[in-house]
């Protein structure tokens, strides 16, 4: 449970310098605010915007590193979070994404994923830092989530079945006994105790408290990529949707109601707080997807298996808070969280072509998306919007928003469910 959230700790050190420590408190703020969605009744595991990182860390990267760069990630992410809080206020959920063309749309999506794996395998990235145990456990990440192979397995046999519900908690107890190995990491140290999260050096040198408000200008640059970040999560949100949907189905005992403007505004009030008191590469998203599918299908068992879905919820993410406390758990996962970030990145990256081509609806579309997803990826989400507007005005002309096909319709309901 711990080892993904703390992997954004090398995040945070490369990108704004930051201690461990003080990385650690801020891992600690998210997880403390993970806890307000099941209290408020929304039904999910939440985690990160994984997609949009590489794009933030890109455009966070035009500043230089020290307060400017900081600045820059505390607009970002208050702009990505007063955004939607404001469409969770005033019913829009939806009508934002549904009024940008397919083409852009998978043109961002495109560009979050070939980000992702640049970021891995760029000159004096985390490739060459761990070749060795990045080659071997991403190979076995890929077949366990995604091999057809797989699959069969475990729906013959049971305990490969549970193997596959772990996610990529099996690729992190190999890659604890692979890199020191292989050289690529030290043995960890085993502490114990407590950890110790530096909450005063986040405070004083993080956040708005130490480098200041930021200026308008650069809330003005951080609004592209704001809304380039919105339509990637939104995915998240429909997928939500969904899962929960099944899980209702199947269980008639307790009334799960997933309601898409409810969810804007608790991740949105997360993402509005944090940039205030501890700016997160990572992001508050609205779900953890491959530990929203577990806890979802357990509770699909009945309730001698998971009594209520927002209990499963709620102990899930209570249990990863208390083991961020724990020291020695810190201490074993610290040496290898560089490689768990780059599994993270490359099964993001892959998921992320995949999701990124099927929003395209014509072959015109994916020529369009192609070039605005490298042009995002190598000059930021900026160059990506005026690329993608510029091409779609001379390719479709006034077709601008219909394309080939049409325009797609939303399917979200932005306010309250069926029954309130």
């Amino acid at each position: 449970m711990c080892a993904v959230d703390l992997a954004a700790i090398p995040l945070m050190i490369e990108l704004l310098g930051m201690p461990f420590e003080a990385a650690l408190a801020v891992v600690m703020l998210n997880g403390l605010l993970y806890l307000t969605h099941h209290i408020l009744g929304d039904p999910v595991i939440p985690g990160w915007i994984t997609p949009a990182i590489p794009l933030v860390i890109a455009y966070c990267s035009q500043y230089e590193e020290g307060p400017e760069r900081v600045q820059s990630l505390v607009a970002f992410q208050f702009l990505l979070g007063v955004f939607c809080i404001g469409l969770g206020m005033t019913g829009q959920v939806g009508r934002v994404v549904g009024l940008i063309p397919s083409s852009i749309k998978s043109g961002i999506i495109l560009g979050s994923g070939l980000a992702a794996v640049m970021s891995v395998f760029q000159k004096g990235g985390r490739f060459d830092m761990f070749p060795w145990s990045i080659s071997i456990c991403v190979g076995l990440a890929f077949y366990l989530v995604f091999s057809t192979h797989f699959q069969s397995l475990k729906a013959r046999r049971r305990g490969l079945a549970m193997l596959g519900k772990l996610g990529i908690v099996p690729v992190m107890l190999l890659a604890l006994l692979l890199a020191p190995l292989v050289g690529e990491v030290s043995w960890p140290t085993i502490e114990w105790g407590f950890s110790r999260p530096d909450f005063k050096t986040l405070w004083t040198e993080y956040t708005v408290f130490g480098v200041g408000i930021p200026p308008l200008e650069v809330f003005v640059k951080a609004l592209p990529t704001a809304v380039a970040a919105y339509i990637i999560l939104f995915g998240d949100v429909l997928q939500s949707k969904a899962i929960v949907a099944e899980a209702d189905v199947i269980r008639s005992d307790e009334k799960i109601d997933y309601n898409p403007g409810r969810s804007h505004l608790i991740f949105g009030g997360r993402n509005a707080l944090m940039s205030v008191i501890g700016p997160d590469v990572t992001m508050c998203g609205p779900m953890w997807a491959a530990m929203q599918v577990v806890v979802v299908e357990r509770f699909k068992d009945g309730g001698k298996a998971m009594y209520s879905l927002f209990g499963g919820s709620g102990c899930f993410r209570w249990g990863t808070n208390f083991g961020l406390l724990l020291l020695p758990v810190v201490s074993l996962l610290k040496p290898v969280l560089g490689i768990a970030l780059a599994l993270t990145l490359l099964i993001q990256g892959y998921i992320s072509f995949r999701i990124g081509v099927m929003e395209a609806r014509s072959q015109k579309d994916l020529g369009i998306a192609g070039v605005v997803g490298a042009v995002l990826a190598t000059k930021g989400a900026a160059w990506g919007f005026a690329v993608g507007i510029v091409l779609c005005l001379l390719i479709y002309g006034r077709r601008f928003f219909s394309g080939d096909e049409g325009s797609a319709s939303t399917d979200v309901d932005s306010g309250s469910s069926e029954d309130d």
